[in-house]
């Protein structure tokens, strides 16, 4: 599933035009991508949540030539699977 067809879905389930329904995606990712960016932790309850860790600087290996090369610190992002989420990928047997 790709952006244009969440906007379709969203736009089917809530009985919004197409143009209204990427307003609304486009605002939603804005407003998470905001947050991470200012480092603040996005939880949305049942789905998951996204966070900033920090990566330590640490050596590395080119796997090429075999040369031993520093990789800087850096920050990344995270998403942790909901609960619910988490069980609708892997339901009970």
């Amino acid at each position: 599933m790709n952006k244009t067809d969440l906007m379709e879905r969203v736009a089917q389930d809530c009985q919004l035009t197409k143009t209204a329904s990427e307003q609304v995606l486009n605002s939603i990712l804005d407003a998470i991508a905001h947050a991470v960016v200012t480092e603040k932790k996005v939880s949305l309850i049942g789905f998951g949540t996204f966070s900033v860790a920090e990566r330590v600087a640490r050596e590395g290996q080119n796997p090429r030539t075999g040369e031993v090369i520093q990789i800087p610190a850096r920050k990344v992002i995270k998403f942790k699977a909901g609960k619910i989420l988490a069980d609708a990928v892997n339901p009970l047997i």
